[in-house]
């Protein structure tokens, strides 16, 4: 009678004829009376314990059936397709054939494992090749005073470029490149390794260094702080009309209009000071007055060009003023006469010399009692024929008057004196002609008295 041989879930797999031995299965199935079968059921047993143990497949396996892979050292079991590992990973320097979703495989070439997600293998880690050596994250337990740290490295070709930590600490143990670090991100100190590319936004700037590594990257040292005075080696431009403002209340402020420049003192009634270090005195020549609007200037003043004055000229000094000019204009470019000159104030109201333009003559005097100035081409050699003039000799030396007077007679006439060129007064000579002869004579009315005359005159009394 021949046997029926079924699986576990009720499918036949073959019918065995008696007397027979099946071969559909890895393993052989006897008939009834087959002769030989004690030596091939011992040998299917043998099978068994050993998971059909050898470097090929069996032929005809079943699903579920184990095979040791002697090549690989590997226990798989078929899946109905094929033989797959039945636990760890298939360790090759190439990927697996027909893999399975959740296969692992070790790739011996770069000591990686990756895992089978049904179409691809995926990466499990290392990140790294073992021809990388070392890189990228790893998280590290560092000593330090205050207790062990836990800290993410990072490396790069076996070497600590960086440490991630919450905290501040100092490593008890060297750790080359990084003898303190801080809560953040610390870079190993000895590569002198940077952030480089685009940052938005740092909360410090490191300023110890000036030293730039290259003309885009620049040293914190380089940039100008707001919080403390700072120097800078190059010009400041400030590209805006807004301009400049300084001071705790922004007292002075540079500005820009249409390409107008303002400086201004915005602080109410307060000076706009220019200042100058005179052999180690500070001096102020020229100061813009708040309280007034006016200019002061103390010291010399050079202009190369002219002064044009709309006001008045107020000179306080008593110093006298010169002037390198050959003349001083007044009342220039004014399309009408006026009066122009010079005034001298005094105590009492002014002294005055101008040109006075009604009488079209140059005139002089104080306060309201002013009367021309008189030339040479003014006066006259003839006093007799232009009255109220003022005289002037001819080329003679000679002057016509009609009468001179003087204040005084004057001395008598001494006798015989023909050098004086004195104007005598008609007093000296009435004296004069009462005197004749050779010695002094006196012709009078009266007679003389002691004290007339000398010693030898002789004196004639007329009658009246």
């Amino acid at each position: 009678m021949a046997y029926t041989i079924n699986k576990t879930d009720g499918t036949v797999v073959t019918t065995i004829t008696d007397g027979t031995v099946d071969n559909t299965t890895s393993l052989q199935l006897f008939g009834k009376s087959y002769s030989g079968f004690g030596e091939g059921l011992n040998e299917n047993l043998v099978k068994l314990l050993e998971n059909a143990a050898s470097t090929a497949a069996p032929s005809a396996p079943l699903k579920g059936e184990l095979w040791f892979d002697t090549t690989t050292n590997q226990l798989k079991v078929y899946d109905g397709t094929s033989f797959k590992p039945t636990g760890g990973s298939k360790s090759s320097s190439s990927q697996p054939t027909t893999p399975s979703a959740g296969d692992l495989w070790h790739d011996t070439a770069n000591d990686q494992v990756s895992v089978y997600t049904g179409s691809a293998w995926l990466l499990v880690g290392p990140v790294y090749t073992s021809g990388q050596t070392l890189s990228g994250w790893q998280i590290e337990t560092l000593a330090s005073a205050g207790g062990n740290k836990v800290v993410s490295s990072m490396y790069a070709g076996n070497t600590r470029v960086a440490i991630l930590s919450k905290e501040d600490f100092t490593p008890s143990v060297t750790q080359t490149g990084f003898a303190a670090i801080k809560a953040g991100f610390t870079l190993n100190s000895t590569l002198g390794a940077v952030f480089e590319g685009t940052n938005t936004q740092a909360s410090q700037i490191l300023v110890t260094g000036t030293a730039n590594t290259s003309s885009t990257i620049i040293a914190g040292g380089n940039f100008l702080r707001a919080d403390v005075a700072d120097t800078m080696a190059g010009a400041l431009t400030i590209d805006t009309d807004a301009g400049l403002i300084i001071g705790d209340a922004q007292e002075l402020t540079v500005t820009v209009a249409s390409n107008n420049v303002t400086v201004a003192q915005t602080s109410e009634d307060k000076d706009l000071k220019f200042t100058v270090n005179d052999g180690g005195v500070t001096k102020t020549p020229l100061q813009l007055t708040g309280a007034d609007g006016g200019v002061d200037i103390t010291g010399d003043v050079t202009i190369t060009g002219n002064l044009t004055i709309s006001g008045s000229y107020d000179k306080s000094s008593v110093d006298v003023s010169t002037y390198v000019d050959a003349f001083i204009g007044v009342n220039e470019g004014n399309a009408s006469d006026v009066d122009g000159g010079l005034i001298v104030e005094k105590a009492s109201g002014e002294a005055r010399m101008f040109w006075d333009t009604s009488e079209s003559y140059w005139s002089a005097g104080t306060t309201g009692l002013f009367s021309q100035v008189i030339r040479l081409a003014d006066a006259v050699a003839d006093g007799n024929a232009t009255k109220s003039a003022v005289l002037k000799t001819t080329a003679a030396g000679l002057v016509t008057v009609t009468n001179v007077s003087l204040a005084a007679v004057g001395s008598a006439i001494a006798v015989g004196d023909t050098s004086s060129v004195s104007v005598p007064t008609i007093g000296q000579v009435a004296t004069f002609g009462n005197l004749w002869g050779g010695s002094a004579k006196t012709v009078s009315t009266s007679a003389p008295t002691s004290g007339d005359g000398d010693d030898g005159d002789f004196w004639f009394v007329r009658e009246a």
